[in-house]
């Protein structure tokens, strides 16, 4: 709690850097409702797998998505008993949820407008995946504030390259916008983070180092994730090398974590940890991007010799 007061300045700060940066928008204007039909219960037709304009890579990519920016609840909850309700951390904390609001909004009403995924399917995801929730576990404010830093600039890549995969100028629109609040975001807590690191280096990297080691997509609770994920980052729409090469270095590096030289011996050796994890996740990377362009190769050749 002591560290919380410390911060309140700060987090006005960045919140009057946030208002004064963040653009309104309206999610009806990025849904292309001249597509729409009604479905079998007012006396149209129901979904059918044909109707989709999308490939399976972009429809399990969009669900993915749209399940994780469902949970919102959940995510209020974790920042509301993490950060409090009161003064500026409030402020944002309100603020923050109103404009996450917006992106499961959007992305749904895309998806049935255009009919790009079985709306049932979707409607018994969402159910599922709202009934389970999330739930960090006990993280202290500091690990929080480390997660989201990273997490928010995930589920911007994530978002962007999806948008791509559409291979649909509304939805790659769409979900550009949705990228630009997840950036927004990202910025707030990786400037909090900064200013913990600055208040308690070596408590602050311990945190960084346990949410880098540790880290975890929020949507990772969902059904048949894991299967999910690997179709995602077999696409490259989001994999380890994207991982470690566009979401935690440029954190990291904006924090000049390897630079600083006001950390104890614990702060030295949760840095040392988040080095030799990041020589192996890379190493990790490059198998996974070997194995994929050789994979691609292989089906390449096959398809040209039949």
């Amino acid at each position: 709690m002591d560290l919380l007061r410390e911060l309140e300045p700060t987090v006005a700060a960045n919140l009057d850097r946030h208002l004064g940066m963040a653009k309104e928008w309206h999610p009806h204007d990025y849904v292309p409702w001249s597509r729409g039909r009604d479905f079998a219960y007012l006396g149209g037709t129901d979904w059918q797998p044909e109707d989709s304009p999308l490939d399976p890579v972009a429809q399990t990519a969009m669900v993915v998505n749209l399940l994780t920016e469902d949970n919102l609840p959940s995510y209020h909850r974790e920042i509301a008993t993490r950060f409090g309700r009161d003064d500026a951390w409030g402020a944002w904390v309100g603020r923050w949820t109103a404009e996450e609001g917006r992106h499961g909004i959007a992305l749904r009403d895309y998806l049935v407008v255009t009919r790009g995924v079985d709306p049932v399917e979707l409607e018994r995801a969402r159910m599922a995946q709202m009934t389970v929730g999330y739930d960090s576990g006990d993280k202290t404010a500091l690990e929080a504030m480390a997660y989201v830093s990273f997490q928010e600039l995930a589920t911007r890549v994530s978002h962007r390259n999806t948008g791509r995969a559409t291979g649909c100028p509304v939805a790659e629109q769409l979900l550009s916008r949705i990228a630009t609040d997840e950036n927004l975001h990202m910025i707030f807590y990786r400037n909090l983070m900064a200013a913990a690191l600055d208040l308690d280096p070596d408590q602050a990297m311990e945190a960084i180092r346990d949410e880098v080691i540790g880290f975890a997509m929020p949507g990772a609770g969902m059904a048949d994730f894991a299967r999910s994920s690997m179709i995602i980052a077999k696409a490259g729409i989001y994999d380890l090398r994207l991982h470690h090469d566009e979401v935690l270095l440029p954190v990291l590096r904006q924090w000049k974590v390897f630079e600083r030289t006001d950390f104890g011996p614990a702060g030295e050796k949760a840095r040392d940890d988040v080095a030799a994890f990041l020589a192996l996740l890379d190493a990790k990377a490059t198998r996974f991007v070997e194995r994929r362009a050789k994979a691609a190769e292989q089906a390449e050749h096959a398809e040209q010799a039949g």
